[in-house]
């Protein structure tokens, strides 16, 4: 049971420390796997709990160094609603599962956050309103795409090693 607890523990431990870490050297805007790290843990983390700590304790310390912002609620709402999106996938994933999943969280973090960025940045106008997210649409492509990379990565990397796992369970039984 230790073993357990100190492998998740790390597990969580190297998602906020990659997530925190890719925030900074972000040379793509928009392009991080915040998202991708929301889903994951909201499917395999057993504990709840977890999967909105990680990646809202990940944008909180990076935002601590990177600079603190009036539309963080927005942000951060946004990715609360992806972990809740995540939870879907617990008793039944498949890889188009993730991939509309992963869609979804994108347009969700893009009518929200731009709304936010809209309500203290932008005349309060119907003009207003789709100049920001006109101007918001190169952060959106950029979204899309790294929440579909980084999903591949993290759900890739993890089914394989359950494959390889799996294969060496087999072979020691034999």
């Amino acid at each position: 049971m230790k073993n357990k607890i100190n492998i998740r523990f790390l597990l969580i431990l190297s998602m906020i420390f990659i997530a925190v870490l890719s925030r900074f050297i972000g040379i793509i805007p928009n392009f991080s796997p915040i998202a991708a790290i929301a889903l994951f843990g909201a499917t395999y983390f057993s504990n709840k709990r977890d999967a909105f700590i990680v990646p809202i304790l990940a944008m909180f310390i990076s935002d601590l160094f990177i600079g603190l912002h009036p539309t963080m609620w927005a942000v951060y709402l946004s990715f609360a609603l992806t972990v809740i999106i995540g939870f879907n996938l617990r008793k039944k994933h498949s890889v188009t599962r993730i991939i509309i999943s992963s869609l979804i969280s994108s347009v969700i973090f893009f009518i929200i956050t731009n709304f936010a960025h809209f309500l203290f940045y932008f005349p309060h106008t119907i003009e207003g309103l789709t100049q920001c997210y006109i101007d918001a649409i190169p952060f959106f492509r950029n979204t899309v795409l790294g929440d579909l990379v980084y999903c591949s990565v993290l759900f890739g990397s993890y089914n394989l090693a359950a494959i390889k796992i799996k294969e060496l369970k087999a072979q020691t039984q034999i």
